[in-house]
């Protein structure tokens, strides 16, 4: 089970800090990662981490402004949004996948959590 916290509202040029809580006992055994979903569009993929957390990976459109992290001892994955944008709006999902990198299509996800950048 993937359960995210860290949402909420912030301001064009601010910073947010997403974290995702796992359960069980073979948290370091998956490739993490964060989608998102903005109204009106198809969930996108954002960030990836390896097992390990020595190998991280970055959509385009936030490449330079967001940072992937975990924490196997606690079962986290962290995502630091910082100069955040309008268009960041959108429902972020943390998501769990057996192979090496997170895929398109990843078999474990969260129930989401909004974020919100105003103007």
């Amino acid at each position: 089970q993937l359960v995210e916290f860290g949402g909420g509202l912030a301001q064009a040029g601010g910073s947010l800090r997403l974290s995702c809580a796992a359960s069980g006992r073979t948290f370091s055994s998956y490739a993490m990662g964060w989608f998102r979903q903005a109204p009106g569009k198809e969930r996108e993929f954002v960030a990836g981490i390896s097992r390990g957390g020595g190998s991280t990976y970055y959509s385009d459109s936030v490449k330079g402004r967001f940072a992937i992290s975990r924490d196997n001892a606690k079962n986290t994955v962290y995502l630091q949004m910082t100069s955040l944008k309008t268009e960041d709006t959108a429902i972020y999902y943390c998501v769990a996948d057996v192979r090496v990198r997170v895929s398109t299509i990843p078999p474990h996800w969260g129930q989401g959590t909004q974020v919100t950048v105003s103007s």
